[in-house]
């Protein structure tokens, strides 16, 4: 047996407990985040799965219909996929009131910057600007009202499509070829992994991202996978040098039914 004398937190300035956290949350609370309190969290409402890739024309940007409320579905149709602008498109996860007001004040904000300088913001600089106003989300994404969007559009400079992708603190980083986000990207990830190749075709290209959305749906239960008795399907957009434009959906549909026919499944 060891003849060393057991050591004792008794009378230190940690009292019973070696933890910062504990010693913060008893002598200053109120600089602990809420989120690592244990304040209740609300329940509302998030987005879930939405992804983002190149075709040969552009890229498409598609997500799921679902949004949840903790193990509830708080709304079976939520769009999750809107334009930014003529020329690029954002798509939403997270929580759902948050991301929503996020994309008004976007589109708002690449409005009134054309109105006023009677051009359009680079697509370089529309993904920095939606970087600042994420990062300005910071303090209530530490409250749990977390917002992390897909960003993408078509650079008429390039000539081409191109996609960004961001953390909570605002963080932004450009996609060479495909991206996912929300609680069922992983799987639409690995899906999007297999399928995605350089040079589809629109129709191919809204295929692989419709599988993707499958896959992530009988993974996820958060997702919501396409339901032909209440005629809900994935939302999808294009943008390409013609602009930003929902995919029709009976194209959706028929992406859908591919690939349920693949599988044996339809």
């Amino acid at each position: 047996m060891s003849d060393r004398p057991e050591l004792s937190l008794a009378g230190s300035p940690f009292g019973s407990s070696p933890s910062f956290l504990d010693l913060v949350r008893r002598e200053r609370p109120e600089a602990v985040p809420r989120s690592l309190t244990d304040a209740p969290v609300l329940a509302v409402p998030h987005g879930t799965t939405v992804l983002g890739l190149k075709f040969a024309d552009g890229i498409v940007m598609a997500g799921d219909r679902r949004a949840t409320s903790g193990n509830l579905i708080a709304d079976a149709k939520m769009r999750k996929v809107f334009g930014a602008d003529d020329y690029s498109a954002i798509a939403i996860a997270g929580v759902a009131g948050q991301a929503l007001e996020l994309v008004k004040l976007f589109q708002l904000e690449l409005e009134h910057y054309e109105k006023i300088t009677g051009d359009r913001l680079s697509l370089e600089g529309k993904a920095n600007r939606l970087a600042q106003m994420i990062r300005s989300n910071f303090p209530m994404a530490l409250q749990g009202l977390i917002v992390v969007p897909l960003f993408g559009g078509f650079d008429e400079r390039m000539n081409e499509g191109r996609i960004f992708y961001y953390d909570a603190t605002g963080g932004s980083w450009e996609e060479d070829d495909y991206q996912t986000t929300g609680s069922g990207g992983q799987s639409a990830k690995n899906s999007l992994k297999k399928r995605w190749r350089p040079g589809l075709t629109l129709d191919e290209g809204l295929k692989v991202a419709v599988e993707a959305l499958i896959d992530a749906a009988e993974d996820d239960a958060a997702t919501g996978g396409p339901d032909s008795m209440r005629r809900i399907w994935p939302i999808a957009m294009t943008v390409t040098a013609d602009g930003s434009q929902d995919v029709p959906e009976e194209r959706v549909i028929a992406a859908v039914d591919a690939v349920l026919q693949e599988r044996g499944t339809s």
